[in-house]
Formats: structure tokens, C-alpha cells, sequence
């Protein structure tokens, strides 16, 4: 890094603020994981029941899509402002906001994932003696892997992003330096960077780390890349 930009990043942070106030940062990046992690484990339950229930009834799944590409494209912030009358200001609301707006992209991927398991496959299951069960769990999920853990990937990614907009209703994580910044005057892009930059490095923890553990847990497709 050039002694230009040392210089800008110097003048932007208040770098004795950062270490006074290093127990706090941890403790908003520890809520941030939290919340991103309770978020995508629940929609991703969520998501695994509308996705077997899409496949299993042709008939719910445009409603199912329809419903979620709805929740989805509806601004997170109305989203809150709706639920904070009915669940408070807290944990309830942010976890239910940030859970609707994982399900579109999980269902999609967990449907075109166990839907696209080829007929020659599913055939040569049913001449072994597997039933419909069976063949979901032994076959379709595990070959369906790949794409479920890309959707998994996508979903807590954006989750990452929308858990700052949380700090509006009590809870934010690192939002809640984002939201303090710009509300003060005292060390104000001091705040707004820790915010900004330690929720970008943990959207690209989280990436990687998911990347990583599909490919351990789909050594098939790591054997035929190579």
C-alpha cells in the first residue's frame, strides 16, 4: 500500500477510538455472526419444507415462488417498520425480516437441485428398491448438494449485507457503528468504516468458508474437476 493511501486511511480513522474501543467491536462482529448464521439456518429449514412440498405438489409451487420472489423484492426497512408493531423491537424481529429474505434464493436452489437429478438415475434407484424417501435422502439430496450449497452460499452472503439494516430495530451488529456514524459528528467515518469494512471481510469469511466445507462434503465433484 502506497504511503498515499496510508496517509488518507490515517486522516479517515481514528485509530485510538479503534483500540479503546476493541471489546465493543468484537462483541457487534460476534451479533453479527449470530444473527447471519440463526437467519440462514432457519430460512434454510424453511426453505427444505416448501422445496419438498414444491416438488411433491406441482400445483403449490408457483405460489411457493411467487410468495417468496414477493418477500424478497419488498424494501428490508418496510419489512422491520411492518413487523416491530407485532414482535417488538429485538431479536424476534430482525431474525424473521432477515429469514424471509433468504427463501427465495434457497428454494430455488434446493428445488432446481433435487429437480434436476437425471430420470436414468432416479430409474436405476427404483430398480434397486428404494422408495420416494430413500431416494430423497440417499440420492437426490446428496447429488443435489452442489447447487444447495451455492444457494447457501448466495443467501448468507446478502444476509451478511442486511443484518446492518437490523440496527435500526435494536439489533444491527456492526450496523450499529454504521448507524451510530451517521449520526454523529465525533469520529464519524471512523465509525462508518469499521462498520462497512468488517461487514465486507465477514461476507468473504463466510464465502469462503462455505465453499470450503461444500467441497469436502462433495468430494465427487472435486474428483471430477480434477
Amino acid at each position: 500500500m502506497s504511503p498515499t493511501v496510508l496517509a488518507a486511511v490515517d486522516d479517515l480513522v481514528n485509530w485510538e477510538w479503534v483500540a479503546r474501543n476493541l471489546d465493543d467491536i468484537l462483541a457487534r462482529t460476534r451479533q453479527h455472526v449470530v444473527l447471519t448464521v440463526a437467519a440462514v439456518g432457519i430460512g434454510f429449514v424453511v426453505a427444505f419444507g416448501l422445496s419438498l412440498w414444491s416438488l411433491s405438489s406441482p400445483r403449490a409451487r408457483k405460489p411457493i415462488t411467487v410468495a417468496t420472489a414477493v418477500s424478497y423484492t419488498v424494501p428490508s426497512l418496510a419489512v422491520f417498520v411492518f413487523l416491530v408493531p407485532f414482535t417488538g423491537l429485538g431479536v424476534t424481529t430482525s431474525l424473521i425480516g432477515l429469514s424471509l429474505y433468504t427463501l427465495l434464493i434457497l428454494v430455488r436452489n434446493i428445488v432446481a437441485g433435487l429437480d434436476g437429478v437425471a430420470d436414468d438415475v432416479l430409474d436405476a434407484a427404483r430398480g434397486m428398491g428404494l422408495d420416494d424417501r430413500r431416494i430423497l435422502w440417499r440420492v437426490r439430496l446428496p447429488l443435489a448438494l452442489p447447487v444447495i450449497v451455492g444457494g447457501v452460499r448466495i443467501a448468507t452472503v446478502t444476509t451478511v449485507g442486511l443484518v446492518t439494516v437490523t440496527a435500526l430495530v435494536g439489533q444491527g451488529g456492526l450496523g450499529w457503528f454504521i448507524l451510530r456514524g451517521l449520526n454523529s459528528v465525533a469520529n464519524r467515518s471512523t465509525l462508518v468504516i469499521v462498520g462497512v469494512v468488517l461487514s465486507v471481510a465477514l461476507a468473504i469469511a463466510f464465502d469462503l468458508a462455505i465453499e470450503r466445507v461444500g467441497r469436502r462434503i462433495t468430494p465427487w465433484v472435486r474428483q471430477r474437476e480434477t
